[in-house]
């Protein structure tokens, strides 16, 4: 038995997995590995070999050689491992027969999965038998989507902590400063996205609350600029790539919590509130540069729909396998600042909390190696701290599964910080550190 097992850590499809190479680095290097066995499965054991060889691992390391299209040699080797952690894109492709094993067998997955219309499937099919099972299964838990439902998630228990346990969130909004690279293995997943879903089910991926098993209130529409409330100097920007898919995993943990509040009123503490709407952006310079930011981002997504383009995109463009330089993965940084105010009551007036989350290295990739490996860490090292949700278990989310378990994970990892502070409207009344 494997405690972790990294699937597509040189590719299970036909090249060696980006993110799955540095996911195996930090995990074989982590301070705690005494205190957990390491399984890399792949397509070819050739490369697994050569992978080995070429990051120093030694034999405690065990090597699985698995084709996913094979569903015997799959399950044989997911039921291997207490916690999958999944880098095999795109997932709508690949991805369904591992949540099936996984779920029918109580085995513990995370993924990379930006892919809101698979999500969708999977929590439709899988759901229910995941909770029969007590399996958790987390999709997005990268740079999609751990760091804005992490920010949402410290705002809230700052404003329960700091003004009152029923307080409720009015409006949440993120702003992304960063600064790396993009995989082949990326640009795959898109292009396939765009040749193989119907059109029908990304237009339906787009909806407000499409992952919630709660429906909310109407959440802000798309703006060409945007500014973030409560900055000096001001703060502006537009339109973020990930910002669709980072919503709706949010709304997921949003509907999560309110509908286990309905059945527990003592887990009230969790929710955010029926009023809560959220939506975040990418920074800018100015609010000219936001809006030019924002059009140019729309009419690149639109010439992907033409064919030449996607062609000349598949021809030119990082192939799968490839990624950001090692400088740019060391010297790439993430910055996110959450601005939340709460709903004014007869009582309490509307209070401001600013959350700051920083990173160290490339998000889409250095990060979100450190993000997916501490996350199948929280679940295999610290289960039973974990919050109600995972321990009964289905499709979930990153804080709605891991809470603060995975918060205090990546703080200790020396990759992230995390502040959130009460505001009035400059001024900083009280810090809650973190």
């Amino acid at each position: 038995m494997t405690d972790l097992l990294v699937l597509g850590a040189t590719g299970a499809c036909n090249f060696i997995c980006f993110t799955g190479r540095l996911i195996t680095e930090h995990l074989y290097s982590h301070p705690e590995r005494s205190s957990f066995t390491l399984g890399l499965a792949g397509r070819s054991r050739t490369k697994l070999t050569q992978l080995k060889q070429s990051l120093g691992l030694d034999d405690s390391v065990k090597l699985f050689e698995v084709d996913v299209t094979n569903n015997d040699q799959l399950e044989q080797v997911v039921k291997s491992a207490k916690v999958v952690i999944n880098t095999i894109g795109p997932f709508s492709k690949w991805g369904t027969p591992v949540i099936r094993i996984c779920a029918l067998n109580g085995i513990h997955y995370v993924d990379l999965s930006g892919e809101i219309d698979w999500i969708r499937d999977i929590i439709e099919i899988y759901d229910y038998l995941a909770t029969k099972t007590h399996t958790i299964i987390i999709p997005s838990s990268g740079m999609d989507a751990i760091p804005s439902d992490l920010a949402v998630h410290l705002s809230n228990k700052t404003l329960k902590a700091l003004v009152s346990p029923d307080t409720s969130i009015d409006t949440s909004m993120s702003a992304y400063r960063m600064h790396g690279g993009i995989s082949g293995g990326s640009i795959s997943t898109m292009i396939t996205n765009i040749e193989e879903v119907p059109r029908w089910k990304r237009r339906v991926a787009m909806s407000d609350f499409v992952l919630s098993n709660v429906t909310g209130v109407p959440q802000p529409k798309p703006r060409l600029s945007y500014t973030l409330p409560f900055s000096n100097p001001p703060v502006y920007g537009g339109i973020v790539p990930m910002g669709p898919a980072n919503r709706s995993i949010i709304q997921r943990t949003w509907g999560l919590h309110q509908y286990e509040a309905s059945q527990k009123p003592g887990q009230k503490v969790l929710t955010y509130g029926p009023q809560f709407k959220y939506d975040e952006f990418m920074i800018t310079k100015s609010k000219t540069t936001g809006a030019l930011m924002s059009i140019g981002l729309v009419f690149g997504m639109l010439s992907l729909m033409i064919t030449p383009i996607r062609w000349l995109v598949k021809k030119f463009a990082p192939q799968p396998g490839e990624g950001p330089s090692p400088e740019l993965q060391k010297n790439g940084f993430l910055e996110l600042i959450n601005v939340t105010s709460s709903v004014p009551t007869a009582t309490q007036p509307q209070r401001h909390v600013r959350t700051t989350i920083k990173g160290q290295g490339d998000p889409g990739y250095s990060l979100t190696a450190v993000m997916i490996s501490e996350s199948a860490l929280s679940i295999l090292l610290h289960h039973d701290e974990l919050p109600s949700l995972a321990q009964e278990g289905g499709i979930l989310t990153p804080m709605s599964a891991l809470g603060d378990v995975l918060v205090r994970r990546l703080e200790k990892s020396g990759r992230f910080q995390f502040e959130s502070e009460i505001i009035i409207g400059k001024d900083v009344e009280g810090r809650k550190r973190r």
